[in-house]
């Protein structure tokens, strides 16, 4: 969605985007932009907003109660010796937040709880057991930190949830089930998830097609956890892991079948329904299957002489982060969609579900030879290879589908709240460690300003600014640089 944003803001005259600076809070970090960094939440039970903001040196933690008015301050010395990766947050049933600082290899964890009413401190040591293998990833839920891990030499993933010092592991065995590509060919659990690693998908906003293209899902639910497993083009492997229980329970979810053969195919989970995507150069599939029965609700098939009625973007194609140009056909599009890892990202905004059409693919290149990226397969070379580049290329259209899932066709679709963000930042380079919070029907962008030396929190909405009379407000003296279009880093809670 975001793309469409850009391409139109880069067409067109400045645009007033929706947000209101509601805090602003003086910091004095050292050297912000090497050592500085950030972790906000909001407590689920109470939807008072913490703000974490820490140099090599100090900690400031910053608590407003709902309103967004500062409620307390806390300003904390970091004792570690070496560095560590501020990963998480969870809060006690005291009312007082714990931080979760990680090793830079993940092996241990620092834990310190913070009491803002005394403004003290208390620390504790956890390390991952050895039979840990590596971190798949971290997330919160309910004021939890989990951490997802692979157990070494197991087919079983280790779930461990921390709370108020305490850690309870929870162990997900996997033997029991079987892994075949559409050849019938077995594929172990171990070497699935080593080169087509597990990518966590964010509920709450827009998911790039870097990211929904991944073979291999994460979705977090409430008390579950749902992995969408797309190595086979035949179907789609889903499990179930239900968190307090630790028991597994599987689903398959048939592709739709094309006319010729295909080499990628793909789904996104959203709201109780599996979207599944397949591409060749002569066709595009397109299927909504209701997650519980396994019942089709739509199926689309495109030829590449068709003229896709439902699409509300041109065809773009972006190569790495240069300006994204037009596709005029669905023969061109396809064509170029045939050599990507094909993808599908649907975000629900109030009652339309926003749906992202494409593909993407990144390769990772040295002075001496391309090392290819297939499938968003993780391979683990050293930043410090010298020469060591990545090229990446994307295709992708924009749809809109009713709560009925039936498409919109020529609605203008106002810029999201999260697409506003990500102009912001782009038009303002003072910006620095910014975080992104998504809460009932708004977003928050907290950021560090590196001139001003403050910590800034804006509310940012859907659409644009209007005057009485509906229209949006113009205004050429705010955002009147040309806007760059780039991948930004989206920081997540």
């Amino acid at each position: 969605m975001k793309r469409l944003l850009f391409f139109l803001l880069l067409t067109s005259k400045s645009i007033l985007l929706s947000q209101t600076v509601l805090n602003t809070y003086p910091l004095n970090l050292i050297n912000p932009l090497e050592d500085g960094q950030v972790l906000n939440f909001e407590d689920t039970k109470t939807h008072e907003i913490y703000i974490f903001a820490a140099d090599d040196k100090k900690i400031n933690i910053l608590k407003y109660n709902k309103s967004l008015f500062l409620t307390n301050q806390f300003t904390d010395t970091i004792k570690n010796q070496e560095k560590r990766i501020l990963s998480g947050y969870s809060l006690s049933e005291d009312g007082n937040p714990l931080l979760y600082w990680s090793s830079p290899n993940f092996r241990n964890i620092k834990i310190v709880k913070y009491f803002l009413e005394s403004k003290t401190s208390k620390a504790l040591n956890f390390n991952l057991p050895e039979d840990n293998e590596y971190i798949i990833t971290t997330f919160q839920k309910n004021n939890n930190f989990y951490i997802l891990g692979k157990e070494r030499n197991s087919a079983h993933l280790l779930l461990y949830q921390f709370n108020d010092g305490k850690c309870e592991i929870k162990m997900f065995d996997f033997s029991p089930f079987k892994f075949q590509n559409e050849n019938g060919q077995n594929l172990t659990f171990n070497a699935l998830l080593r080169y087509l690693p597990i990518q966590k998908i964010d509920s709450d906003t827009f998911n790039p097609l870097d990211k929904a293209t991944s073979i291999n899902k994460m979705y977090v639910l409430n008390d579950h956890i749902l992995l969408t497993f797309d190595y086979n083009l035949k179907k789609t492997q889903v499990f179930d892991l239900n968190i307090e229980t630790s028991s597994i329970s599987e689903k398959n979810f048939e592709q739709p079948v094309s006319k010729k053969s295909s080499r990628t195919s793909n789904s996104f989970y959203s709201e109780n329904k599996l979207f599944q995507v397949k591409a060749n150069k002569d066709e595009f599939l397109f299927d909504i299957k209701d997650y519980d029965s396994g019942k089709a609700i739509k199926s689309i098939s495109i030829a590449k002489t068709d003229t896709i009625k439902f699409k509300n973007s041109p065809f773009f194609i972006q190569v790495n982060n240069e300006k994204p140009q037009e596709i005029k056909t669905t023969s061109k599009f396809l064509k170029q969609l045939s050599g990507l890892s094909v993808g599908v990202s649907v975000f629900k905004n109030k009652n339309i579900n926003l749906v992202t059409f494409g593909g993407f693919m990144e390769q990772f290149f040295t002075d001496f030879a391309p090392i290819p990226h297939d499938y968003n397969a993780i391979f683990n070379f050293e930043n410090s290879i010298n020469g060591q580049y990545s090229q990446s290329r994307m295709v992708s259209f924009d749809a809109m589908l009713n709560s009925n899932y039936e498409f919109i066709s020529n609605q203008q679709q106002e810029p999201l709240a999260i697409d506003n963000i990500y102009y912001f930042i782009s038009m303002n380079k003072n910006v620095s460690l910014q975080n992104i919070l998504k809460l009932k029907d708004y977003y928050l962008l907290s950021y560090y300003d590196t001139v001003s030396k403050q910590y800034t929190i804006r509310k940012f909405t859907d659409g644009y600014i209007r005057e009485d009379n509906g229209n949006p407000i113009m205004n050429k003296s705010q955002f009147s640089k040309p806007a760059k279009f780039e991948k930004l880093k989206f920081i997540e809670n």
